[in-house]
Order: C-alpha cells, then sequence, then structure tokens
C-alpha cells in the first residue's frame, strides 16, 4: 500500500469516474485503474461498485475511503510543520477564492501580498462555497476567502469586511430618478440572478425574498433569465432584460457608460467576508499574511473589521 494508492482512491471516491480522477491526479486511466486494482487485491475488498455510467463506493469502501483522506491529511500536515520550522511564509500557499468576490479582490490582494511577503508563491483556486469546504478539508488548498453564512464547525474562520448590496438598472430606467431603492420594489422588476450553486445568489434571495423563483410561473423572465457570472449579467442589463443586484466591490468607473447604480434604502443588504482554514493548519502566520493583505486592499465600498476573533 502506498500513499500514490491511497490519493488515486480518494479522488476516484471524489470524482465517480476513473477517467476524471486520473486527469485530478496527472496520470492516465489505466495507470490510476491498475493501482486501485492492486489495492483492492492487497486489502481482499471491492473498494468500488464499477458500471458503464457510475462508480460508487461499497460500504467498506467508504469507511477505507475515509480513514486514506485522514492519512493523507495527516501527511500533510508533516510537510507543513517542517516547512514551519523554517519558514511559514516560505514556499507556496493554497488560496481558494469564491467566484463572486475573486476578480474584484484579488487586482488589490495580490500586489499586497508580493509586497508584504515576497518569498510566499500564491496558488489560486476559483470555485463555488461547497467545492473549497471539500478542498479545505480535503488538504487541497490551505485557505479560503468566501462569505457569511457559513456552517462548518471543522474549520477555523476570522471575518475580514463586511460588503453593501447596491442595484444596478440599465440607462433610463425609472430608477435612475430615486437617490435609495427599497428592497420590496425588486419583485416588481425583471431581476437576473447568478444561476444556483452561487451563494451571492442565495444571499440576493435572503436580503430580497419576494425573489424566491419557485413561486413564478413557468416562461417568466425572472424564472429563466440567469447568468453564470455578474459580468454576464451586467451586460443583460445594460441591454436592458432587467436589473440586478450586485456586491458593492464589482462595481467601477467602467459602469457608468452602461449602467446606473444606486444603494439600498436602509436596512441595506450586505455580506460578511470571511477566511477560513483547518484548525489544525500548522502556518498560523501564513493566514495573518493574507488577513493583514485583505485589509490593507483598497476596496472603498467595504467596511474592514480589524479586531475580529478566530473562530
Amino acid at each position: 500500500m502506498t500513499l500514490t494508492e491511497l490519493r488515486y482512491i480518494v479522488a476516484v471516491a471524489r470524482e465517480r469516474h476513473f477517467g476524471r480522477a486520473a486527469a485530478s491526479c496527472f496520470v492516465s486511466q489505466p495507470t490510476l485503474s491498475v493501482a486501485v486494482k492492486k489495492l483492492e487485491e492487497e486489502l481482499g475488498v471491492a473498494l468500488f461498485e464499477r458500471s458503464a455510467s457510475d462508480v460508487s463506493l461499497t460500504p467498506i469502501g467508504a469507511r477505507l475511503v475515509e480513514q486514506a483522506q485522514r492519512v493523507l491529511e495527516e501527511v500533510q500536515l508533516i510537510k507543513q510543520l517542517a516547512e514551519q520550522g523554517k519558514d511559514p511564509l516560505a514556499g507556496s500557499l493554497r488560496l481558494g477564492i469564491i467566484y463572486t468576490i475573486s476578480p474584484y479582490l484579488l487586482p488589490h490582494l495580490i500586489p499586497q501580498l508580493r509586497a508584504a511577503v515576497p518569498q510566499m508563491q500564491i496558488l489560486l483556486e476559483e470555485n463555488y462555497t461547497a467545492r473549497l469546504v471539500e478542498m479545505l478539508k480535503q488538504g487541497e488548498i490551505d485557505v479560503a476567502i468566501v462569505a457569511e453564512p457559513f456552517f462548518e464547525t471543522g474549520l477555523a474562520t476570522q471575518a475580514v469586511y463586511d460588503e453593501p448590496f447596491v442595484v444596478a438598472t440599465p440607462k433610463g430606467h425609472i430608477w435612475e430618478n430615486e437617490t435609495e431603492i427599497d428592497s420590496s420594489v425588486l419583485a416588481d422588476e425583471n431581476v437576473l440572478l447568478l444561476s444556483s450553486g452561487n451563494c451571492f445568489r442565495d444571499h440576493v434571495l435572503q436580503a430580497c425574498p419576494d425573489l424566491n423563483r419557485e413561486s413564478l410561473p413557468v416562461g417568466s423572465l425572472q424564472r429563466t433569465l440567469q447568468g453564470s457570472s455578474l459580468t454576464t449579467i451586467r451586460h443583460m442589463v445594460a441591454g436592458g432584460i432587467g436589473v440586478t443586484v450586485l456586491p458593492a466591490s464589482s462595481v467601477s468607473a467602467a459602469d457608468d457608460a452602461l449602467l446606473t447604480i444606486r444603494p439600498f434604502k436602509e436596512p441595506v443588504p450586505s455580506r460578511r467576508v470571511i477566511l477560513a482554514w483547518r484548525r489544525n493548519f500548522p502556518r498560523t502566520a501564513a493566514v495573518e499574511a493574507v488577513r493583514q493583505a485583505v485589509l490593507s486592499t483598497r476596496l472603498s465600498s467595504v467596511t474592514l473589521l480589524l479586531n475580529e476573533p478566530v473562530n
């Protein structure tokens, strides 16, 4: 039994597909399949049930993969402890960040990190919150920048800033004459939201519950018009299809030619952005370096949280 074989079975369990698992491990599918079969023969049990369309864990396979994941995490911890003994700010740091934060924070964050800790290489992973949480737990990333609500009790978190939401409308919209927008009036408009899986969509629906799409008739614009990114939605709004809600940090001077941006009336919907990491992650100085870099960014639209405790 080798660590490589353990990585392979964890990858197959995660991907539910031998080809995708092999790609994620940067090996050929035959190489991975032979290694998994060899491990099954050594253990004397079947780890996976294979079919033409799916791969699933056997009951004993689920238990063994869970243990394999723990072993891999402990091995990673040994490596990290060794790195910490040399310099906790040296080497690479794998930073995850959600899609609705990365384009607006990273242009400010990366220069701050390069200036503060030039010896620390930053490897970036953009993804949805659920996937980043999984990657944190599996040791595939070290720190994640996500937004509350965040209910993963096995991870440490620390808040870094609060960000208000704003309303974006096409030029010439009737709300152009308003100085502030009441969240209740959004239900009267075609509001474009991100597609399911994006936590910012959930934030907007929580702040404006009347926009719950399940109550809308089939074929309505609100039910069918969604976007995969805030950039796509921004252009759809500029094209006159509807209005949308944006995080304030995403608004730039370039929007002035296409959109009208208005703040919400009190209480202003907002999101709290946090750092999350494994509680046993030994390079706490690296986490603090990321936090300080975030606090040093020039996001004028946010409220920095300088003295928030670790949870």
